[in-house]
């Protein structure tokens, strides 16, 4: 992966992510680049102020258009401000006050932009144990009742993100994405106050149960598939094992245990307060006993339907090993593709270059369409 900031990996790779997901509206790279130049990368605040400067400035000219009806120029500017905005917000820390007002304004950016698509994608609210999971219906245009993936990210991430990339590909295939914020993710955990769990599957069959009694007018409801990506790939699999009604499984990252990944990491790392965040603990040592129960030990041979593990060789976050356990202990038909070090897209989920994903959206096709 290219270091905007030599030696400094974690800011370096959210400039990657912001890059890559330019190609997909998520930004420009003329205004990502003159972020990355007020980065003190050894300023966490100087991060999130760069982010949130520009977040700012973009959200303005978003509106500017809207209220001069320049319909698509606002669309395209809500998108960006959308992500710059969810940048802003990734690391700020939980007790900052900005926090919520930022990922509000983010989620509110993206919401006006899909409101101004030409065939506008459907908000969902997935009943789920007193509260809900929201999320979005990106359906491919032209196409009668399409089969579906269900898709989550990772981590604390948010449902809109995944519209960068993974909908759009698949969409082009034919094939209907419904991205969701599943527990401890998006507004299910900032707002709904759902933390993340190991039994990732009670939400992955809730969402599929929803799925069957409402979109049969829009997907075809027999042909429905399960994704994440990141610590979603723990979660996706999780789903895949314990729901045989899913017809093919999507692993973007792999996870083989969630507790191995950060038993040794430090309390101060970048994400530390995020994973405590998600479990719902007042510490790391609260939260790695909580992360225990995250492996796919046992689990990952319960999976019966096709499968697909994309992982780059130079993941840093979760480690190329992972991808070999989980492929290692399938039962079920799987291909497993790694993305050699030497090249783009062998950083974490691929952020770094996209292009590496489209054997695997290539393979779904084949396999949901089956």
């Amino acid at each position: 992966m290219w270091h905007y900031f030599p030696g400094q990996y974690m800011p370096s790779y959210q400039v990657n992510r912001a890059l890559t997901q330019a190609h997909y509206g998520g930004g420009e790279f003329a205004e990502i680049l003159e972020v990355a130049s007020e980065i003190d990368p050894s300023d966490r605040e100087s991060f999130n102020k760069a982010w949130v400067k520009m977040g700012d400035k973009v959200y303005h000219l978003a509106e500017n258009y809207a209220r001069n009806g320049q319909r698509i120029s606002a669309r395209r500017t809500y998108l960006r401000a959308f992500n710059y905005l969810r940048t802003s917000e990734f690391f700020m820390n939980l007790r900052d006050e900005r926090k919520i007002p930022y990922y509000l304004k983010c989620r509110d950016a993206f919401i006006k932009a899909i409101n101004l698509f030409d065939e506008k994608p459907l908000q969902v609210e997935v009943p789920f144990e007193g509260s809900f999971l929201p999320g979005y219906l990106f359906t491919p245009p032209s196409v009668k009742n399409p089969p579906l993936m269900i898709m989550f990210g990772g981590l604390d991430s948010l449902a809109e993100e995944l519209y960068f990339g993974i909908a759009q590909h698949l969409n082009e295939r034919g094939i209907a994405m419904l991205t969701m914020d599943g527990p401890g993710q998006g507004a299910a955990l900032r707002l709904n106050h759902i933390h993340t769990r190991y039994d990732f599957n009670v939400a992955g069959t809730a969402v599929l149960d929803w799925v069957i009694e409402n979109l049969k007018n829009e997907v075809d409801t027999s042909s429905v598939g399960i994704g994440a990506v990141s610590m979603g790939g723990y979660m996706a699999a999780r789903c895949a094992a314990f729901e045989p009604r899913f017809k093919v499984c999507m692993i973007f990252g792999a996870v083989w245990s969630y507790y191995d990944i950060w038993k040794n990491r430090p309390d101060n790392h970048p994400l530390a307060e995020i994973v405590q965040h998600i479990v719902g603990a007042e510490n790391m040592t609260e939260a790695r006993e909580r992360l225990k129960n995250f492996t796919l030990e046992g689990v990952a041979e319960k999976i019966t339907c096709p499968t697909y593990i994309l992982h780059g060789e130079d993941d840093r976050q979760n480690f190329v090993e992972n991808a070999y356990k989980v492929n290692d202990a399938l039962t079920c038909e799987h291909v497993m593709e790694i993305v050699p070090k030497e090249e783009s897209g062998s950083a974490h989920c691929s952020v770094d270059d996209f292009t590496k994903s489209f054997n695997m959206y290539d393979w779904i096709e084949k396999k949901i369409k089956a």
